[in-house]
């Protein structure tokens, strides 16, 4: 068995090496997690701020076809009620998500309960129920969104955009020293 002699590298090389990598061997992996939705065929990737929206407002075009054909609409004129929806919810969804980020917590909790309040009570009056009716359901989902976003919110308080939100400490400043008065 033929041993070759191992090349030693300098030890300047070696730290620099290994500063800022991650090494193979030990089990990591250098690429970078998914951060996106990957379009079928393509290399391209939806970020999830836009994947989101998208999906939750097909996804309630089709409860709202499904609302209204079991009221008894039916073909097209349902085909369009949920196209309506989707459309103006996932522009809605969309520019909430786009602006997020300049919100504080509380506001942004709001605009959630109040986007998924408004949509949920007007989807639950095209089945016929009165506006009355309507209104308070909307308002009580609305209250519940707001409660579970909030609640998101701050349980993930790392990823807040104006990160944590605790009271500041005082700085205490020096106030600049009057020369004494001249009597």
């Amino acid at each position: 068995m033929e041993t070759h002699p191992q090349r030693r590298e300098p030890d300047h090389a070696r730290a620099a090496r290994s500063h800022g990598t991650v090494e193979p061997e030990h089990g990591a992996s250098a690429v970078s997690p998914d951060t996106g939705f990957r379009l079928p065929g393509t290399a391209r990737r939806v970020p999830m701020t836009v994947a989101l929206p998208v999906i939750a407002a097909v996804a309630f075009g089709l409860f709202t076809i499904f609302r209204v054909h079991t009221a008894g609409t039916k073909g097209g004129p349902a085909v369009l009620y949920g196209l309506a929806a989707a459309i103006v919810t996932g522009a809605l969804g969309l520019y909430l998500v786009h602006f997020q980020r300049t919100m504080i917590t509380e506001t942004r909790a709001v605009a959630y309960g109040a986007l998924f309040g408004a949509s949920v009570g007007w989807n639950y009056s095209l089945g016929g129920e009165t506006v009355l009716k309507s209104c308070g359901f909307g308002l009580g989902m609305g209250a519940v969104m707001f409660v579970v976003s909030l609640y998101v919110f701050r349980t993930h308080r790392d990823r807040e955009p104006h990160g944590r939100h605790r009271p500041r400490t005082t700085q205490r400043t020096r106030l600049p020293q009057r020369a004494p008065a001249a009597h």
